[in-house]
């Protein structure tokens, strides 16, 4: 068994990292060894992320989401200018999360990993029936 939250650590999140990741350095311009300095990673781990050996199964069900997209650009923006503390980066990460869960898209990496989960009506993953 595989919770929701197993889908969220190892596909959502390394998929919200790779949006973030080239945000900060297609927008913004700036170095990798920067971003992964912002964003408390290491340099190879935003390398990976860039040529997609990590993040890259949740990665169009993120591109497909306007209301997460929204958000990766808003903390991009964050991040790049310095204007929130880490307390409020993460609280900023956790909402992009939230709204990954309220538009099924975990639901959907969910049932991918655990194809016994296809044709049910209700989802632990949003709390409720599948939209």
């Amino acid at each position: 068994m595989k919770p929701p939250c197993v889908v969220t650590v190892q596909y959502i999140l390394p998929a919200l990292r790779v949006a973030i990741s080239k945000e900060l350095i297609n927008t913004y311009k700036m170095r990798k060894a920067e971003v992964a300095a912002k964003m408390d990673l290491t340099p190879a781990a935003i390398t990976q992320y860039l040529k997609r050996s990590r993040g890259d199964a949740a990665s169009a069900a993120i591109e497909r989401s306007g209301r997460v997209k929204e958000l990766i650009y808003d903390i991009s923006r964050d991040i790049a200018e310095g204007v929130s503390p880490p307390d409020l980066l993460l609280m900023k990460l956790c909402r992009i999360c939230r709204a990954a869960r309220d538009e099924g898209l975990i639901c959907e990496a969910h049932m991918e990993m655990m194809p016994s989960l296809r044709g049910i009506e209700t989802c632990a993953c949003s709390w409720g029936p599948i939209r």
